[in-house]
């Protein structure tokens, strides 16, 4: 069986994006490139990255970003659930990059953090 290919949720106009992805290319890696604004990752592929991530929901979460002011996400009595399906309908709150290697997974913040789980 060979080995599950890395998958880089990525954002080609975020610039840590592209370093990271520059930063691997550097490496000899090529991931399976994830354009996540296009096609969002479900719900359930959302718990799976939190899982790899080994992180909440909310930690996820990028605060800056306008949605997350307009749909109320700093409201502390919010469940996951609801985070994460604000996520799934709003793919530009969630952080990236992110680096999936079979079970692991690590954010891409600053760039370098992408090596931490290469083989």
């Amino acid at each position: 069986m060979s080995p599950t290919p890395l998958r880089y949720f990525h954002n080609p106009r975020c610039s840590k994006s592209r370093a990271a992805l520059e930063l691997l290319r550097a490496h000899g890696v090529e991931p399976e490139l994830v354009a996540y604004l296009e096609t969002p990752p479900s719900e359930d592929e959302l718990h799976r990255l939190l899982e790899c991530l080994d992180m909440a929901p909310r930690a996820l979460l990028r605060t800056g970003e306008d949605a997350y002011r307009s749909l109320g996400l700093d409201d502390p009595t919010l469940d996951d659930a609801a985070l994460v399906a604000a996520m799934h309908a709003h793919p530009r709150l969630i952080e990236r990059p992110i680096l999936v290697n079979g079970n692991r997974a690590v954010i891409g913040r600053p760039p370098e953090r992408v090596l931490e789980i290469l083989d």
